[in-house]
C-alpha cells in the first residue's frame, strides 16, 4: 500500500503541469488507496497482471507510458503495447549488495524522487509539496464513538505490518503505550486484533484499541488528527507523512537507505527514525520475513523505549 501513496507527487504534476490525462493501474485490492485522487482521470484494476487489460490498452493510443512498477510483467505488457515508456530505476543490485554483503552503494535518494526521474523526459519536476491521501466525506463516521476520544489529544501506535519482521512487538508497544502521556489508539488490521488487544490491555481506558475494527480510510483519518503516529515501515506511516503528522518510525528488517522513509519535503523534521545500526545482520531482507531469520528479533525487540517516549512526549499538538 505504501508504494501507491508514494506515486501521488508525480500523479500531481503530471496533471498539473502536463494538464496530463492520466489512467493509473494498479491491483484491484488496491484501488481504494486512489480512487478519491481528483488528479487521476481513470482507475484501471488487475487481479495480477497488466495483461488483463491488454485489449483496452491497446485502444487507448496512449501518449506516453510511465512504469513505476518495473517488474517482469510490467515490462513484457509495456513491450507488448509499443508506446513511448519510461521506467524507474528499483537499484534491485545495489540493494541486493547491501543486504547480503552489507556494501552500501545505494544513492542517498528517496524513491519519490526516483519516481520523478522517470517522469523528467516529459519536462515535469518535483513540487515539493509532499504525498496525498484524499479521505472519503464519512471518513471520521466510521470511527466508533469518536467524539468521545478522537477529539482529544492523543497519540498513535501502529501494531501492524505486512511483514513480521517489520512489525512492533506487542511487549514493545506495550512499554510505549504505558510511559506515553495522554490518550494512546492502536491501528491495525484485522490479522492484528489480538495484538492490539494485548496492547491495550495494560490500560483499556487510557488506550483504545482499533485493530480489525474499523476501515483504513478510518484508520487514516486518526492519523490525520493524530498528536504524534509510532510506527514501523508500513503504509499507514506514508499515510501519516501525507497529512504532515509528526512520525517516529522503528525500524526492523529493512533501513532508510532503501528509500522508503517518511517522505515530508514541507518539514523533515517531522520524521525521527529509531533502529539499531549496531547490528551487523540489518538489512535482513528489502522486503520483509514471517519471523526473524536469526531467531532473535533484536532489531525490534531491543528498540529504545524510553527515547522512543522521551521524543513523543515532547511534541506538542498543532
Amino acid at each position: 500500500m505504501g508504494d501507491i501513496i508514494l506515486t501521488t507527487p508525480v500523479i500531481r504534476c503530471l496533471n498539473a503541469q502536463l494538464g496530463a490525462n492520466i489512467h493509473f493501474v494498479t491491483r484491484r485490492q488496491n484501488a481504494f488507496l486512489l480512487d478519491k485522487n481528483p488528479h487521476i482521470s481513470k482507475i484501471l484494476t488487475v487481479e495480477k497482471d497488466p495483461m488483463e487489460l491488454f485489449g483496452f490498452f491497446s485502444s487507448e493510443n496512449y501518449d506516453f507510458v510511465i512504469d513505476l512498477h518495473n517488474n517482469i510483467r510490467t515490462r513484457r505488457f509495456t513491450l507488448l503495447l509499443n508506446r513511448p515508456t519510461s521506467r524507474f530505476s528499483k537499484l534491485n543490485i545495489k540493494k541486493w549488495l547491501l543486504v547480503n554483503f552489507n556494501v552500501n552503494k545505494l544513492p542517498h535518494i528517496h524513491i519519490v524522487d526516483r519516481y520523478f526521474q522517470a517522469s523528467a523526459v516529459l519536462g515535469v519536476s518535483n513540487d515539493h509539496l509532499g504525498l496525498e491521501y484524499y479521505l472519503p466525506d464519512n471518513a471520521q463516521d466510521q470511527v466508533p464513538e469518536y467524539s468521545s476520544g478522537i477529539d482529544s489529544d492523543y497519540s498513535v501506535i501502529v501494531a501492524g505490518a505486512k511483514h513480521f519482521t517489520k512489525q512492533i512487538p506487542a511487549t514493545i508497544a506495550q512499554q510505549v503505550a504505558a510511559r506515553l502521556t495522554g490518550k494512546v489508539i492502536i491501528l491495525g488490521g484485522t490479522e492484528d486484533a489480538e495484538k492490539g488487544r494485548q496492547i491495550a490491555s495494560i490500560d483499556t481506558k487510557r488506550i483504545t484499541n482499533y485493530c480489525g475494527k474499523i476501515s483504513f480510510d478510518a484508520s487514516a483519518w486518526i492519523i490525520s488528527k493524530a498528536r504524534v503516529v509510532i510506527t514501523s515501515d508500513t503504509g499507514l506511516m506514508h499515510v501519516a507523512a501525507a497529512f504532515n503528522r509528526p512520525i517516529i518510525t522503528l525500524w526492523g528488517n529493512t533501513v532508510p537507505e532503501f528509500g522508503m522513509y517518511p517522505y515530508i519535503p514541507k518539514d523533515q523534521n517531522l520524521y525521527t527514525g529509531i533502529e539499531n545500526k549496531l547490528l551487523d545482520c540489518r538489512p535482513c531482507s528489502k522486503i520483509g520475513f514471517q519471523k526473524c531469520p536469526r531467531g532473535h528479533f533484536k532489531c525490534m525487540l531491543e528498540a529504545d523505549v524510553q527515547k522512543i517516549t522521551t521524543l513523543a512526549n515532547i511534541i506538542k499538538r498543532d
